[in-house]
């Protein structure tokens, strides 16, 4: 493999990854930001889906070096935000040749990580059971929309199905309103943490056992558990319902219209809620016989919310949230854009988000992840990859010669 300075809890571990687009691509992306090398498999000329969401795209057509981009379009920055710190090694997994180096990278490599259709990388000759007789430590990792049993395991999916089959959607959106889709990827990336949660506890597994594991699972299984106050509800014979902003077992526990904006407001028990009356100057709710115990006040939430959406209303959100947050110590905060929420005083106190320089595209800017340790290092040092920017050094290091790459370029097993 291509050595890596050492730098993190994972930096002896090698990651073969063999997935597309966000799911698998987040769970290696944690790997990595842990220290793991993580060499990415891409399909010759095309490369990861994700490298063709867009726009927006960056241009990158003056770039001479190596690589390229995978869309006629240019760089795509949602492609970045999944696979910082990794190499792109494009091959051709239908041939023979392509097959064999994927082994080899294999046969060195520590972990595998796939989301084929159940079935494929069987049929491919990368399944775990034929992988595991030459390799026995390995640490496989399956990912899929629906698992590989159960009447709907061959079946496509994406974050907009499993959104809508596990339930989400029907809890997401205003009251009354048609299900909404959360706006972010939000299946995909809790099924990546289960996936990153898995190999490690695998790779734990094998530093006691010396014996290899393989982690399966589906996108639908790994949304199921964080539907948690839902589910709750649904168990003793309740159906929850879309609520907004509202919460349905605290209140009050939402967003409220102030003079300019929104202003969350999450008093998650008495003591705050008595508080939060003093601070806004209504007393009087507080010993109001419908707001006077959290359940009370579930089951009076519209009553409350006209209540405090009225005095809300009476200031910004700015003086609010110095009043109530900063003053008072109140569990309150502002609703912000996404511009807002990557800049603003606490974020660039934290370094949550810095800078790494592309090969192509100069500073770009990284989300870092949250873990900080007192005696490890974690983080990205490495922009993402272009498209087969680290073919030929993977390959080379394999002991391929010059001519031999070239000839599997000619071939189609490596891109020209």
């Amino acid at each position: 493999m291509v050595a890596r300075a050492s730098r993190g809890i994972l930096d002896d571990i090698t990651v073969v990854d063999l997935t597309t687009f966000v799911t698998g691509g987040f769970a290696t992306l944690m790997l990595a930001n842990q220290g793991a090398e993580v060499i990415k498999i891409e399909r010759p000329e095309v490369g990861d889906d994700s490298r063709h969401s867009g726009p927006p795209f960056v241009d990158i057509s003056d770039y001479e070096g190596e690589g390229r981009a995978a869309s006629e379009h240019g760089e795509s920055p949602y492609f970045w935000t999944v696979n910082y710190d990794k190499r792109s090694v494009e091959l051709n997994l239908k041939s023979e040749e392509g097959y064999e180096i994927c082994r080899e990278l294999i046969d060195e490599a520590d972990v595998v990580v796939e989301n084929f259709r159940p079935g494929t990388a069987e049929r491919l000759g990368l399944g775990y059971e034929e992988l595991a007789e030459d390799h026995p430590e390995l640490v496989y990792c399956s990912i899929s929309a629906f698992g590989d049993s159960g009447p709907w395991s061959d079946r496509p999916g994406y974050d907009l199905l499993i959104q809508g089959m596990s339930g989400m959607m029907s809890v997401t959106g205003p009251e009354g309103g048609d299900p909404v889709k959360v706006g972010l990827p939000q299946t995909d990336l809790i099924t990546a943490m289960w996936s990153a949660f898995g190999i490690v506890n695998a790779l734990y597994r094998r530093e006691r056992t010396g014996e290899g594991e393989r982690v399966e699972l589906g996108m639908l299984d790994a949304a199921l558990p964080w539907l948690t106050k839902q589910a709750a509800k649904a168990f003793v014979g309740d159906e929850p319902t879309r609520m907004g902003t509202k919460d349905p077992v605290l209140a009050p526990y939402q967003s409220y219209p102030t003079a300019d904006g929104y202003l969350n407001v999450a008093c998650g028990n008495q003591k705050l809620w008595e508080q939060f009356c003093a601070e806004i100057g209504r007393e009087d709710l507080a010993s109001d016989s419908r707001f006077e115990s959290n359940a009370d006040r579930v089951e009076n939430m519209d009553a409350l919310e006209a209540e405090l959406a009225e005095t809300l209303t009476e200031r910004s959100t700015d003086e609010w949230v110095e009043r109530l947050a900063d003053d008072a110590d109140l569990p309150v905060g502002p609703v912000y854009s996404v511009d807002e929420a990557l800049d603003n005083e606490q974020v660039n106190a934290r370094g949550a988000i810095e800078t790494l320089s592309h090969p192509a595209a100069g500073e770009i800017p990284i989300l870092e992840h949250p873990l900080n340790y007192a005696e490890s290092e974690s983080g990205f040092d490495e922009a993402p990859p272009l498209l087969g920017e680290d073919t030929e050094a993977v390959v080379e290091a394999l002991g391929y010669s010059e001519a031999e790459i070239e000839e599997l370029r000619r071939k189609g097993v490596l891109s020209s």
